[in-house]
């Protein structure tokens, strides 16, 4: 009757020895989980963010950080796009809306310090071409895009005219041109509308966030490292 007893202890000891040796080993994974777990943080819609780090699906011709454009100068630093957060997020869901028609969005430009904008001013002051940086435009705000498309051999799509093109052909109330142009424009302006943006009546290829109207004039730089 001992020896019954004693082998029937000596099992059940066993047996709970190990379930603790499983449950420790449990909590310690569980433990090392939740200590190792990315913290996401929330950050403001109106930060400014680098549209890479949130979408590899776009293409990128940024022209002032060349010699490429109107002023015949390399105005930009690096040709990064910064934008507040709303615009990054808005533009990427149009992005995706003109990636399932077999299209991509070619960008030209994004945000623009006010100092940068100060500079362009020197260049050409002529607020028919360049904004007055006494009062700023929304790309000095982080809202304000210049795009086109282009398939996915990456053809750009023709618009009529090229960017920067100042003359009433650039203009999306401009229509003697063939149906395939007028077609590419109207198509770029509805994806872009149905996703929180705003056309600009003489340029084809300019968008305003409608969210970043009203948001402060912004002279944070770029991070060309």
């Amino acid at each position: 009757m001992i020896d019954v007893n004693y082998n029937y202890m000596l099992h059940f000891f066993r047996i709970l020895s190990f379930s603790f040796l499983i449950f420790g080993a449990v909590s310690a994974h569980a433990q090392h989980e939740a200590y190792t777990e990315p913290v996401q943080q929330q950050i403001a819609d109106t930060t400014f963010v680098n549209l890479k780090d949130y979408s590899k699906d776009f293409v990128y011709d940024m022209k002032y950080a060349t010699e490429d454009n109107f002023l015949k100068a390399k105005v930009y630093d690096c040709a990064e796009c910064l934008l507040r957060l709303k615009t990054v997020k808005a533009l990427v869901a149009a992005n995706k809306d003109f990636i399932k028609k077999g299209y991509k969005i070619k960008l030209y430009d994004c945000y623009r310090p006010l100092s940068i904008q100060k500079k362009m001013w020197e260049i050409v002051s002529n607020p028919k071409y360049v904004a007055d940086p006494k009062k700023g435009s929304i790309h000095n705000r982080g809202g304000a895009v210049d795009i086109s498309l282009v398939d996915m051999n990456g053809k750009e799509l023709d618009m009529g005219t090229a960017f920067d093109f100042f003359g009433p052909e650039a203009a999306h109330n401009y229509t003697n041109f063939s149906k395939k142009v007028l077609s590419n424009r109207k198509f770029l302006k509805k994806i872009m509308i149905e996703n929180g943006f705003n056309s600009f009546d003489s340029e084809w290829w300019h968008y305003n966030l409608k969210a970043g109207l009203k948001d402060n004039v912004s002279n944070q730089k770029w991070n060309c490292n």
